[in-house]
């Protein structure tokens, strides 16, 4: 049997109610070129049976189970039984559109190997999405070109998993899927990231994304703000202004107390919090002084960590620090 094009990795665990939708998503493709690559993560419930009807009536469903226990084992195992040349990522209670593989196949194809392709997003069903995640959806969507992706990558994690299509034998070369502790998409974004892969967005939305309470992501502590802040600590050093590993975190709220224990914790000295508060001025956060906006007027000798979660403060700081003619990226690194 000749290869597929393109495998389709879709780990599944206790998902029956929205099961057959996904599957029947990825079914009607436009692409055809496929093989579906189910993973049973120990389900409990009647997904293993909707799986085996699916290979049943269509030779591109395969049906194998998680060679260990829990996501990253079953992203690991889906990525050794899978035989395509490329892998589109897909969750068991999302939809994907009939032209997504398609399209983002195409585009992978021009890009190469060392490019992860990702689409627009709509949540669903709209009365249910929290104002946080319209915000989320909205940031993710801007972000089209490679460049713009890149200087987003320590905000959050700007590549949505099911939206991920990219090229099976290059994530096994670097090592597949890696964290269990901690976002396993994100970890493989930044790692990928820091080795010289790019990220690139077609600009339509091509996957339905479905909210609901038991979403992993709302229900598990290896999504935590503080796994997040790990992460980005762990490889904010990889930003070429980054590498002297001594900064100043412009903010002095809980986001810049969190990441700059995190940082702390991963080598960095912080030579202060920034705050433009007079009656924070003059505390000490973590055995750091908290010095006002004009420590930056100093030079650029030491990079700025933009660290607020606050409506609108990292755009007022980022347009602040460009007045001063600090760079992004070359100066500073937003973070959130």
């Amino acid at each position: 049997m000749i290869n597929p094009a393109v495998s389709v990795l879709l780990p599944f665990r206790n998902t029956e109610q929205y099961f057959n939708d996904a599957l029947e998503s990825i079914a009607e493709q436009t692409f055809t070129d496929i093989e579906i690559v189910l993973v049973n993560d120990g389900s409990e419930d009647s997904s293993a049976l909707l799986a085996k009807d699916w290979c049943s009536k269509d030779s591109r469903f395969k049906l194998v189970n998680n060679a260990g226990s829990g996501l990253v084992d079953a992203l690991n195992t889906g990525l050794a039984k899978s035989c395509g040349t490329w892998i589109a990522r897909m969750d068991a209670d999302d939809i994907s559109l009939p032209e997504r593989i398609e399209k983002q196949h195409r585009l992978a194809v021009s890009r190469g190997p060392m490019t992860v392709v990702s689409c627009r997003v709509r949540s669903f069903p709209r009365e249910s999405i929290t104002r946080g995640y319209r915000l989320y959806e909205e940031w993710l969507n801007s972000l089209i070109e490679p460049g713009q992706i890149e200087k987003n990558l320590f905000i959050e994690s700007p590549i949505p998993h099911p939206t991920a299509f990219f090229h099976r034998q290059s994530i096994l070369a670097e090592g597949g899927y890696m964290e269990r502790e901690l976002p396993e998409d994100y970890e493989l974004w930044l790692r990928l990231w820091s080795r010289g892969y790019g990220f690139i967005r077609l600009p339509e939305v091509l996957l339905r994304w479905r909210d609901h309470p038991h979403r992993l992501s709302r229900t598990s502590s290896t999504y935590s703000l503080t796994s997040f802040y790990m992460l980005k600590a762990k490889y904010l050093e990889c930003v070429p202004c980054m590498s002297g590993k001594t900064v100043y975190i412009a903010g002095s709220g809980q986001t810049a107390r969190r990441l700059g224990k995190c940082l702390q914790d991963n080598g960095f000295h912080v030579e202060a919090f920034i705050d433009p508060s007079q009656s924070r001025q003059g505390m000490v956060l973590r055995g750091r002084p908290v010095r006002g906006p004009d420590a930056l007027s100093e030079g650029f000798d030491i990079p700025v960590v933009i660290a607020s979660r606050l409506p609108g403060a990292r755009k007022t700081i980022m347009e602040f620090l460009d007045g001063l003619g600090f760079v992004e990226w070359e100066n500073y690194v937003a973070c959130s």
